[in-house]
């Protein structure tokens, strides 16, 4: 390998990409920026924003799918143990809820090198899909725990099942 390599080269911005996802969905977004792209998304159980973030200096894109619930400062015991029992079992990505907001969000980093303009499309879309069905499969235990006066831990556990069809 060259001396002169750089791994970096050549690499779209995969925020055009994310335009294209947007547009596809008749979703309206907004780029403040070159490097960020933000969009409103209602789910099936839930709002949520989203924001991209294109770090091109590493060819990497960070995204946040953040619910639209803010989950109370003293269950931050509880949310953490629930935040870790869901982590556990994603193959991709990772829930979090930030001390200062207390509104939990999917986050994910990809590397984009070696993409271009037309592989990018496909992999972002997929990237929304898997992100929003996390959401959505999890909204019930974040939504329990910014919402119910009373917790126990059955409430939770029965809130993270995994079930089939809907009631």
């Amino acid at each position: 390998m060259s001396d002169n390599f750089d791994l970096y080269t050549d690499v779209s911005n995969p925020l055009d990409n994310i335009e294209e996802v947007m547009a596809s969905h008749d979703w309206s977004f907004e780029r403040p920026n070159d490097d960020e792209l933000m969009v409103q998304i209602t789910g099936k159980h839930g709002n949520y924003r989203m924001t991209f973030l294109w770090q091109e200096e590493y060819s990497a894109m960070q995204f946040f799918c953040e619910f639209d619930l803010e989950i109370p400062a003293e269950r931050h015991d509880m949310t953490s143990k629930v935040i870790r029992e869901i982590n556990e079992n994603l193959w991709l990505g990772h829930f979090d809820v930030p001390e200062d907001s207390r509104m939990p969000y999917f986050r994910h980093t990809t590397l984009f090198r070696g993409m271009n303009h037309t592989s990018g499309t496909d992999y972002i879309a997929d990237l929304i899909e898997v992100a929003l069905a996390e959401c959505e499969k999890y909204y019930s235990a974040f939504n329990i725990l910014s919402s119910h006066l009373y917790l126990n831990d059955n409430l939770l556990t029965l809130a993270l099942a995994d079930v089939d069809g809907e009631a």
